[in-house]
């Protein structure tokens, strides 16, 4: 039987949906198969807390120390294998600039945006171009915590405050009217799509994590030409930041069907309500058969 530890928790500011997720992987695991041990962190040395003799550390921590390639450092160090990406990729991918930069480097639609160190630093000349809206939130940051969508120049100062707190870098973007979709792609094998709606401005933490005020989320079929450029662009994304296992790659695709990358997560939430599960469900794997394929995957 092989021994499973599920790292959740986290020093983040995602832990609490982290702890959702932990949780969820712990109780949906198939107990026939795996001795599941319980791994919560709550400082990042608990780590070196983790036994050496597991077969596999099954990643539920999002944010920092989880996504951005410490914790999967440390793991490589400790000779421990793990679900995910490796320490680089995560790395790349938890840093919104860099991931920009890349993907437009490979042609890769992205919308333009600016990246801000400090208030005095605020380029305003620079938003101006860029139009508003803008949504200014933490480069590194996850969830939509501290997202916040500016309207006018008045309030350009506020949000950059509120997402230095989560972050030493800001990112400024530019807002693409749309609709989000978001593709999961396992082993570079790219999952149904689903589509993403809400009440809400945009798809916000609350949107994201309520369950009972959140966001409508549908697998659909979308138009052939869509559904291909979609396709292709995640396995483009999947093969140039060089991931492994599994990720979700979040898209706008506009009234012209212009497909535009907004994000790509390294750990994407596994709670009741996240998209992953919902889109195997698609495909007809239940969430303790989505957790098997999760596992197999760290072992190619």
């Amino acid at each position: 039987m092989k021994k499973i530890a599920v790292l959740y928790g986290g020093v983040s500011s995602e832990r609490e949906v982290s702890l959702n997720s932990g949780k969820a992987m712990i109780d949906n695991l198939d107990k026939n198969k795996y001795d599941v041990i319980d791994f919560r962190i709550d400082s990042k040395d608990d780590i070196f807390k983790l036994d050496k003799d597991i077969d596999l550390a099954l990643i539920g921590l999002h944010g920092k120390f989880g996504e951005d390639g410490s914790i999967q450092a440390v793991l490589e160090t400790m000779g421990i294998n793990y679900s995910g990406c490796n320490p680089l990729t995560s790395g790349i991918l938890m840093d919104k600039n860099f991931t920009k930069i890349i993907a437009r480097e490979n042609g890769v639609k992205t919308a333009n945006w600016a990246i801000v160190k400090s208030v005095d630093a605020i380029d305003y000349d620079k938003i101006d171009e860029i139009g508003y809206p803008v949504f200014i939130k933490p480069n590194s940051g996850g969830s939509s915590v501290a997202t916040n969508l500016v309207k006018s120049k008045d309030q350009v100062e506020s949000a950059v405050i509120e997402a230095l707190k989560y972050d030493d870098i800001v990112m400024i973007e530019e807002y693409i009217k749309g609709i989000e979709h978001t593709s999961f792609i396992l082993n570079g094998e790219v999952f149904p799509t689903i589509r993403i709606t809400s009440d809400h401005e945009f798809f916000d933490y609350e949107a994201k994590y309520s369950t009972s005020n959140g966001a409508r989320e549908e697998v659909v079929e979308l138009e052939e030409s869509v559904a291909k450029t979609l396709e292709n662009t995640s396995r483009t994304c999947w093969d140039i930041y060089n991931c492994r296992g599994y990720v979700r790659a979040d898209y706008i695709i506009t009234e012209d069907n212009q497909v535009y990358l907004l994000e790509i997560n390294t750990l994407p939430g596994m709670t009741e309500t996240s998209l992953i599960p919902k889109s195997a469900k698609a495909r007809g794997i239940d969430y303790s058969g989505l957790l098997d394929k999760l596992i197999e995957s760290a072992e190619i």
